[in-house]
């Protein structure tokens, strides 16, 4: 009976033992480190216990991204810096370094670091271009990315959505824009009996209120009511007259009937008010509070949404208007053209899972609220730009409004340097040397000839 008693102690001994053992075995295993620090934590499978080893517990490391952008200035760079510093607190897992970049070198330089294999992880890059560097291989193609996140490609304007595609797949999520519309002095309106809540409709009403606008002392002007290429930009009104860009995917687009007229229209300007004297009362003009719409020597101008900012700064918001640029002749269409910037992942970044997670939040509604909200610049994320705060604003939500008339497209690939082909045959219609029709067929083709020959 006794050996019986000891044999059954020492087997329950044994069995203890053992399974300490098993246990401690697998343990063990279920501890090795995980191959990849964006891996999912491991967690216990049906039948396992659900307590974590102490190795399962220890914290992953903290991914540092790298993002380049040129915004440096003393109004801008505190933006995207809370922004940033947003994300950093939003999550443990990412810590986002902001690398200030001037504009353009940051691109040069990011070019050699792509080539050197050492890439910022995010960069800010030029809207019109993306597809250039998808077709070099200088970006990553978002298309994984975004089959796991599919409602993002949603967030956007239609138009600044298709500037991110190349062969139909993402490089890049856009980030913001621009629109360009009329400003217009109500005291000066007022001065001369137009009424300051009626701005001009057509290309023939600007003309009319133009006149009626400038101020003359002598031979020497001191208030002009607008100048076509001064104060908007002959692109901006041939561009306007039919409502197709200059260039976009399908080709050139130069020579129509209305771009042939409008060009004419734009020299115009100078025929009536005198190209020397025009380029001379330009030249004593800066920006910010020396700008002449600021200083009451420019009544009507066409400006993006930004430039707000300097009337709210320098002028009296109550005594300037805001209106689209007026249309050819009524049911042409008030066309305008924006550009913008992106957020691109540059090929061969080190982390671009943690990299798409910093992108996602760029372009989510909190950022880009918070970065239209302070700088009036429009955003890509359509329900941040329609926000009830941004739309308090008058101009913003004007501004936002104004999208529906915004013509924004990518260059073409095979023609990056159109314009070193084309502006200078428009340059000499500007100045007399050169019949309007004949700079723009030339300028077609010459863009034409251009993208044939250019892979």
């Amino acid at each position: 009976m006794f050996q019986r008693k000891k044999f059954s102690v020492i087997l329950v001994v044994m069995v203890l033992i053992g399974s300490t053992l098993l246990a401690a075995c697998s343990s063990d295993k279920k501890g090795e480190p995980s191959a990849s620090v964006s891996s999912p934590s491991n967690s216990a499978t049906p039948g396992e216990s659900a307590s974590p080893s102490p190795s399962a517990d220890k914290p992953k490391e903290k991914v540092t991204l790298d993002f380049w952008a040129h915004w440096g200035s003393t109004t801008r760079r505190p933006i995207i810096e809370k922004i940033v510093s947003d994300f950093n607190a939003s999550q443990d897992r990412i810590f986002v370094k902001y690398s200030f970049q001037p504009f353009g070198e940051g691109w040069t330089k990011e070019l050699a670091a792509i080539a050197a294999g050492n890439p910022p992880d995010v960069i800010i890059q030029d809207i019109f271009t993306v597809g250039q560097r998808a077709e070099k291989k200088q970006a990553v193609n978002l298309s994984e990315f975004l089959s796991k996140d599919p409602s993002v490609k949603d967030r956007f304007f239609e138009q600044l959505w298709d500037t991110v595609l190349y062969n139909n797949e993402p490089y890049a999520l856009p980030f913001n824009t621009d629109t360009r519309f009329l400003y217009y002095n109500k005291k000066a309106f007022a001065e001369v009996g137009l009424d300051p809540n009626s701005p001009p409709t057509t290309w023939a009403e600007l003309e009319t209120f133009a006149k009626k606008l400038d101020k003359k002392n002598g031979k020497r002007y001191d208030r002009i009511g607008y100048h076509a290429n001064n104060a908007g930009g002959w692109d901006l009104w041939v561009q306007n007259s039919d409502g197709k860009l200059l260039i976009d995917r399908e080709g050139p687009h130069y020579n129509s009937d209305a771009k042939v007229e409008a060009l004419k229209w734009v020299k115009g300007w100078d025929d009536r008010l005198g190209k020397k004297e025009m380029d001379a009362f330009k030249a004593t003009f800066g920006s910010k509070q020396n700008d002449p719409f600021v200083i009451g020597k420019l009544a009507m101008t066409v400006q993006t949404g930004t430039f707000f900012a300097q009337i709210k700064d320098f002028m009296n918001p109550d005594d300037i208007g805001f209106a689209p640029v007026p249309e050819m002749k009524p049911g042409s269409g008030n066309w305008t053209f924006g550009g913008g910037f992106t957020l691109e992942i540059p090929y061969g970044a080190k982390h671009p899972e943690e990299s798409w997670e910093f992108m996602k939040y760029m372009t989510d509604i909190a950022a880009q609220k918070y970065w239209g909200q302070y700088l009036f610049d429009n955003i890509a994320n359509k329900e941040a730009a329609n926000d009830p705060d941004l739309s308090a604003n008058p101009v913003y939500k004007f501004a936002t409004e104004n999208m529906k008339w915004t013509l924004i497209s990518p260059v073409p690939n095979n023609a990056p340097d159109y314009k070193n082909i084309a502006n200078p045959f428009i340059e000499k219609a500007l100045l007399g040397q050169e019949d309007p029709k004949s700079a723009l067929d030339k300028a077609q083709a010459g863009v034409e000839n251009l993208m044939k020959t250019t892979k």
